[in-house]
């Protein structure tokens, strides 16, 4: 009969587990394997069905009562960004640049007001303006339209506007940036606890196989085929897989809180992820790659709008030497009476006049002196603008760095993928094939530890290679945005 291949033992033996909250388990690499997304359950495995002694309590928050809710990467990218601080702050960042741009836009713009007024002056008994010369009567009425409009360089050439609509691109690409971080975090966790749901079945398998060759050691010990050494050797093994086996409890559970942390308003454990290691996606060429980044990358335009801003922080500072003027149109009243038609204190002789009229108002400003502060206001600008340069040229240089180690990254970590399923299954034969050669009194109970250590490091090696991977494909497109 043909012996079940590795990943075959794998899935059965989490099989035959109970159910419990919806813990997402393991798969084993093989050649056979049919590259689809999978969800297997882990729970925390009683004693009775393992014999692995009392199982490690661990302290869970309360969980919901509802079904547990499958969460695919993609699902839990979208729930980060609901709740996620520091991307939510960037957006909120984009959104006041916005607001800023479309404030600016509007200060180019004439401004109407209305103004009413009423100016009480006390009489003194001769002159009809009353104590107060500047007045022409003791009651006076003003209710005015007020059109203004001003006319400074940086309004007619929209400096302050342009550098609104570059302080928007700078925040816009800032969101961008937080995004692509927050996947790589997201990432990180989310294959962090599929990783830790597998090593969790490897520990759990290799200890009923330590188990298992205590037992076969205790049995050839009592027919006198093998050492009592070989029995305590055995046991050590044991007790130590026993031990890593708790200890990949406490880091699957710890993987799932970091990761429910990210995806919950509430702190809530009762999900479940999906296992797509084996459908990751394929690594493009690099000169797509450097097509990408030369075209999406976030960082390189945060430092070009920074430039952007330096350039017209300069020239609105060169404009504070030019001369400015300020219009201001007025339509309506200011009389002795609250009327369209009355009489002048000043002058009633003339009997009523009409009172509804306009008046025009221009106030041209030419700077002269000042100590020198604009002067300095033009030197502080100068110097950022030549500090925003130096970061261009220096964000350009990190980005061509990162794009080259980043790619390369993807390419050892796909490497590493290839070659330790391949040395995974090995690991599985071997073992298999020593511990005939044990029961047949070939071999050693050294050589068997070894064996079930080089499985349970291949099968680790070859999780955390895939992870790796998926985590590489990310950080890379941080460079290069998705492909």
């Amino acid at each position: 009969m043909r012996r079940p291949t590795t990943s075959t033992c794998r899935r059965q033996s989490l099989v035959r587990q109970r159910p419990a909250r919806g813990r997402a388990g393991a798969s084993e690499p093989h050649s056979c394997r049919i590259a689809l997304k999978f969800l297997v359950a882990v729970p925390c495995v009683s004693a009775q069905n393992t014999g692995l002694g009392t199982p490690l309590q661990l302290v869970q928050p309360e969980g919901q009562s509802a079904p547990p809710p499958l969460i695919t990467l993609q699902d839990a990218l979208e729930r980060a960004r609901r709740l996620d601080a520091q991307f939510q702050s960037a957006i909120a960042d984009a959104q006041i640049a916005r607001q800023d741009r479309v404030q600016a836009k509007s200060s180019l713009l004439p401004s109407v007001s209305h103004t009413t007024q009423y100016l009480g002056t006390q009489g003194n008994g001769f002159a009809p303006s009353g104590r107060f010369v500047t007045n022409d009567g003791v009651h006076v009425y003003r209710s005015w339209g007020v059109v203004h409009q001003e006319l400074s360089p940086n309004t007619v050439l929209m400096t302050g506007y342009r550098r609104a609509q570059a302080a928007e691109a700078l925040s816009n690409a800032k969101v961008e940036i937080a995004q692509r971080g927050l996947a790589v975090t997201v990432t990180k966790n989310y294959y962090a606890l599929v990783i830790s749901q597998r090593k969790y079945a490897t520990a759990q398998q290799a200890a009923q196989q330590a188990m298992r060759f205590l037992e076969i050691s205790q049995q050839a010990e009592r027919v006198g085929q093998v050492a009592h050494s070989d029995v305590v050797k055995a046991e050590i093994q044991y007790e130590q897989q026993k031990q890593t086996y708790q200890e990949s409890m406490l880091a699957m559970e710890n993987a799932r809180l970091n990761l429910a942390v990210l995806l919950f308003p509430a702190l809530n454990e009762n999900f479940t992820v999906v296992d797509d290691l084996d459908s990751a996606q394929t690594l493009p060429p690099f000169p797509d790659i450097r097509t990408m980044a030369e075209r999406e990358n976030p960082d390189l335009r945060v430092a070009s709008e920074a430039l952007r801003q330096a350039n017209l922080d300069v020239r609105g500072a060169q404009n504070a030497f030019l001369p400015s003027l300020v219009l201001d149109g007025n339509y309506g009243i200011e009389a002795n009476a609250f009327a369209l038609h009355s009489k002048i204190a000043a002058a009633p002789q003339y009997g009523p006049l009409p009172n509804v009229g306009y008046s025009i108002t221009a106030n041209l400003t030419l700077p002269v002196w000042d100590w020198g502060t604009r002067r300095s206001k033009l030197r502080q600008a100068q110097t950022r603008e030549q500090q925003a340069r130096v970061q261009l040229t220096q964000a350009q240089r990190q980005i061509v760095s990162n794009l080259y180690s980043f790619y390369n990254e993807a390419l050892a970590a796909r490497a590493a993928v290839d070659g330790l399923r391949h040395a995974a299954d090995l690991a599985a034969e071997s073992l298999r094939l020593i511990n005939l050669r044990y029961q047949a009194g070939e071999s050693t109970a050294l050589e068997v530890v070894d064996a079930q250590n080089t499985l349970v490091q291949m099968r680790n090696a070859y999780d955390d290679a895939q992870s790796r991977y998926r985590v590489a494909l990310a950080t890379l497109q941080t460079v290069t945005g998705n492909f």
